[in-house]
């Protein structure tokens, strides 16, 4: 299983991974997409609103059920991945680059610490 050593993971199975600025880009891991099955509609009406750690900014609609999708920190939805209303299958087929869900600007960076590094989510999935 895919698991990038860059990211930060979430017990929900959201990764997260920080660019310059305080800017982060969220998406699923592939362990998540595995379970879901095919995706076939993601919904995202968080834009531009400010979300607390944990809050729901969306769900993602697979075959075999929907869900929601958490943040991993605290911050403000800049942007959803609109390529993914065209295809969202790209989370089955690229779940860490073409298939990330939404870019925010960190409000608080010490809660990145509360997240799990590559190896601690691995042990994670595999309990």
């Amino acid at each position: 299983m895919n698991i990038p050593e860059n990211l930060k993971y979430t017990e929900d199975h959201e990764w997260l991974r920080v660019e310059d600025d305080n800017i982060a880009y969220i998406g699923i891991t592939e362990h998540a997409q595995k379970e879901l099955g095919d995706v076939v509609y993601i919904e995202c009406e968080t834009e531009e609103e400010e979300l607390g750690q944990g809050e729901a900014f969306g769900t993602i609609e697979a075959v075999k059920t929907v869900s929601d999708m958490y943040m991993p920190v605290s911050g403000k939805v800049l942007e959803f991945n609109e390529e993914l209303d065209e295809t969202p299958e790209t989370i089955n087929e690229d779940p860490y680059e073409q298939g990330w869900i939404i870019k925010i600007e960190v409000k608080d960076p010490s809660q990145l610490e509360e997240l799990m590094s590559a190896e601690q989510y691995q042990n994670h999935i595999s309990e």
